[in-house]
């Protein structure tokens, strides 16, 4: 069963599975003892960090291991805003960032500090200009990812660095879904990354400080990991971490163009293949191995299911299921489709024929689940009817309904007649707007209404 889901876990590399079982051997004891089996345990931790900081380009005493990726971050903002506390207590991070970094923000506002969420285009991309404008003589910190984990578009990070460097703030740096492909981008003050994002075991994050980037960590005080990442280690876990990021960085230049190759051919091939398809994320600027698309008049979570019945383990970039019933906050940012998202990340070694195969049976599954949903087969039709304005009553009613609903009605009004849609269902906003774009059709805007939001459209065609 062809696995497209790399951005949320890539499967576990050889290497980082020999390393693992043999580490399991030699490297049980307490790496802090003086006696033969510490003192053998500490000789493979100390590989391990020299290993991870050649790969990240620091300093072996600038690179911490943390119990996962999220705790990298948490902690790195948190150290970074505590050491910088006379300075101020405003965060500037992008609208794009991993909820991670968000939680992190979210707990600052709370705790009586600020926090600038900078804009992005429809790609996903900041503007370098936009972002050093958040920038304040009170901002202890900023937040960059170098790549977005939904849509794969990567950022301008190099550029963000120098306006930071320029106002003296420090930039923080998720790298989590470009270390295996390429070294850390230059300028970063603080970096993140998780090992199970390349190909290492879960359970294994790592965070560099730079030197001379004030920095005070939070909790009690501990003696392990400078005092950064208190508790033991989990040192097999540690060593196999490092062992398959120098394996993976030494296979990406290849299959890096490889996968590049199979991505570009998905990105062409699902909206010929698929009726109203929109592809999102940046088309040039971005992860080699990552594409997301959204399928109008379709429930994500059911049209994932539906690709797991047809043999393929897929993802959404969208969080919009019955679980949540909120769009995913990158979608939202960006002001794209959030219905029916598909995102598809394919691990290193991924067979062009399974790239095949799933191009193969992507449009029936797509049919299928929006012929059980009721949707229309194809454009409004081009007569309309004598009413020149239609209120739409989908109250109560999840994505994609009412949108479905609404394609099913625009005919019913002449050219220049109205429809207005009554949701109260928060993806309406992203999704009505992005249909209209996509069908050509006018997007009026939205009003609050007596329940719920008014969201109204003008019939073109």
């Amino acid at each position: 069963m062809p696995y497209f889901d790399a951005a949320s876990a890539a499967p576990l590399h050889p290497v980082a599975r020999q390393a693992l079982l043999a580490a399991l051997d030699e490297g049980w004891a307490d790496p802090a003892r003086l006696y033969r089996e510490g003192r053998r345990a500490r000789l493979l931790l100390d590989a391990a960090r020299e290993a991870a900081a050649e790969a990240v380009g620091c300093r072996t005493d600038e690179l911490v291991f943390t119990p996962s990726g999220t705790r990298a971050l948490h902690d790195g903002i948190a150290g970074a805003l505590a050491g910088r506390r006379r300075v101020g207590r405003h965060l500037v991070v992008s609208a794009v960032e991993h909820s991670a970094v968000l939680q992190s923000a979210a707990a600052l506002d709370a705790a009586g500090g600020s926090v600038t969420e900078v804009t992005v285009d429809r790609t996903g991309r900041v503007a370098p200009d936009t972002y050093a404008a958040a920038l304040r003589p009170d901002t202890a910190l900023a937040v960059l990812q170098s790549a977005n984990h939904e849509v794969g578009t990567a950022q301008p990070v190099a550029e963000v660095a120098r306006e930071c460097r320029a106002a003296g703030v420090p930039l923080l740096v998720d790298a989590a879904q470009t270390l295996a492909w390429e070294p850390a981008p230059e300028g970063w003050s603080l970096l993140a990354a998780s090992a199970h994002k390349w190909g290492g075991p879960s359970g294994v994050g790592l965070l560099a400080v730079r030197k001379g980037v004030r920095f005070a960590a939070q909790g009690p005080a501990d003696e392990r990991e400078s005092g950064r990442a208190p508790g033991f280690p989990n040192l097999p876990a540690i060593v196999a971490a490092a062992a398959s990021l120098r394996a993976v960085r030494a296979e990406a230049v290849a299959e890096e163009a490889r996968l590049r190759e199979l991505v570009a051919r998905v990105r062409a091939e699902v909206p010929r293949l698929v009726p109203d398809v929109e592809v999102v994320g940046d088309p040039v600027r971005r992860l080699p191995h990552l594409v997301t698309f959204s399928c109008l008049y379709v429930d994500g979570e059911v049209l994932l299911h539906a690709l797991d019945r047809a043999g393929f383990s897929v993802s959404s970039g969208s969080s919009c299921t019955s679980s949540t019933l909120e769009p995913s906050h990158v979608l939202r940012a960006m002001g794209v489709l959030s219905e029916g998202n598909v995102r598809v990340s394919l691990p290193m070694g991924t067979a062009a024929k399974d790239v095949e195969d799933f191009l193969a049976v992507l449009p029936e599954v797509v049919a299928s689940v929006r012929e059980r949903a009721g949707a229309p087969a194809g454009t409004p039709a081009a007569a309309g009817g004598e009413a020149r304005e239609l209120v739409l009553d989908s109250l109560g009613k999840r994505c994609p309904i009412p949108v479905i609903e609404l394609a099913k009605v625009i005919g019913d009004v002449p050219v220049g007649g109205l429809v207005t849609v009554l949701s109260d269902d928060e993806a309406a906003r992203l999704d009505i707007p992005a249909w209209c774009d996509m069908r050509g059709q006018k997007y009026v805007g939205e009003r609050p209404a007596e329940r719920g939001v008014a969201y109204t459209v003008r019939r073109r065609s």
